[in-house]
């Protein structure tokens, strides 16, 4: 069963990290089909950490996780840290396949986006 673990690197304001759990659940309405299991996990400052996200996705009857780095720049984090982090687990999981997703800054579609947010400014 696949898992997708959206990886955000939280926050000490609470509001900011429930916005990432939120997008976490659309994302199980938009795509359950493909990935049964969508949790969120944060880098630091907010829990569940990655670990803890990996270990809950396995946990739930993950063969397959999908970590996604919702990032949008190529800086450490996106880099070492969370390549880092999720390598450390994989010996822990070892049944477990961890796939690790481009970050989100990534997309050919930032583009689009980036234009329909400045045409809806106020």
């Amino acid at each position: 069963m696949k898992a997708l673990l959206l990886v955000a690197h939280g926050s000490r304001r609470k509001q900011s990290n429930e916005e990432v759990d939120v997008l976490a659940q659309k994302l199980y309405r938009q795509c359950s089909t493909q990935y049964p299991i969508v949790r969120s996990a944060f880098l630091e400052l907010a829990e569940p950490s990655i670990p803890d996200g990996l270990r809950r996705c396995a946990e739930a009857g993950a063969t397959e996780i999908v970590v996604l780095p919702y990032f949008l720049n190529s800086g450490r984090h996106v880099i070492s840290d969370i390549p880092e982090i999720v390598n450390s687990v994989r010996a822990d999981l070892p049944a477990v396949e961890i796939k690790l997703g481009s970050h989100i800054g990534a997309s050919s579609m930032m583009l689009e986006l980036l234009i329909e947010r400045a045409g809806s400014a106020a």
